[in-house]
């Protein structure tokens, strides 16, 4: 059986300011001939522990954004600079061994495998990023048994219900002890009562283990949690009540 007290090991001595800077970020993309520039010359600055809610109307690039904070997409130019590297200067092969040592995933749509119970979906990015089997099984039930699910550990996705999926997704994203959680509408699939137990385990997380958190979501009570709130207007980050 896993030791059943998860921990993140953070370095609390060792306060990290600066964790991600980014730098005169641009994207754009070609719709009917016509370029759409989403983002324009995006600068920030995001410290370790530091919470930070995205949010705003569809379509002003929210998405694009948190896709090429996570590496899931590159920008036209600039600099994506965490701990000081400028990530986007990788190879692909160094940019996908970064993404899933440092950063975990979180969606509105849980993008669990529906033939793997839900400890073996959680096992999935400690397995490819190659901890043995023995840990990883360990380190994902212990992180299931830290989102109450530990008499679920055996149970396949589609016996599990809407918010039950979702903390596995959460145990997914933190099974390989990230920097940085990013997640995009995590709660906008669940009901209110399902969602509120989303947002309490999010910011648990952040206070207890030091976890730098950046939520893209249209729910103001998630984004009141945060320590900043930011909207994308004209391509760039605008501080917002």
């Amino acid at each position: 059986m896993a030791d059943n007290n998860f921990s993140l090991t953070p370095k609390r001595d060792l306060p990290q300011k600066d964790l991600i800077v980014v730098k005169n970020l641009c994207k754009s993309f070609t719709d009917s001939s016509a370029q759409i520039n989403v983002l324009q010359n995006l600068s920030f600055d995001l410290d370790k522990g530091e919470t930070i809610a995205v949010v705003g109307p569809s379509g002003i690039g929210k998405s694009t954004f948190l896709h090429i904070i996570g590496t899931l997409d590159r920008p036209d130019s600039g600099n994506f600079l965490f701990r000081g590297e400028d990530v986007f200067s990788f190879d692909n092969a160094r940019l996908a061994k970064f993404r899933n040592e440092s950063i975990g995933f979180v969606f509105q749509f849980h993008h669990l495998l529906p033939e793997f119970n839900a400890l073996e979906n959680t096992m999935m990015p400690a397995l490819i990023g190659g901890t043995s089997k023995k840990k990883a099984k360990d380190s994902a039930e212990a992180i299931l048994v830290r989102m109450g699910l530990e008499n679920r550990l055996s149970h396949r996705v589609g016996a599990l219900s809407g918010g039950e999926q979702q903390r596995v997704a959460l145990a997914r994203a933190l099974v390989i002890k990230p920097d940085v959680i990013l997640a995009d509408e995590p709660t906008g699939n669940l009901d209110r009562k399902n969602g509120r137990l989303i947002h309490e385990l999010l910011m648990e997380l952040n206070r207890e283990f030091c976890m730098t958190l950046v939520v893209v979501t249209h729910n103001m009570e998630l984004a009141a949690l945060m320590s900043r709130r930011v909207t994308i207007v004209n391509g760039q980050l605008v501080e917002t009540e």
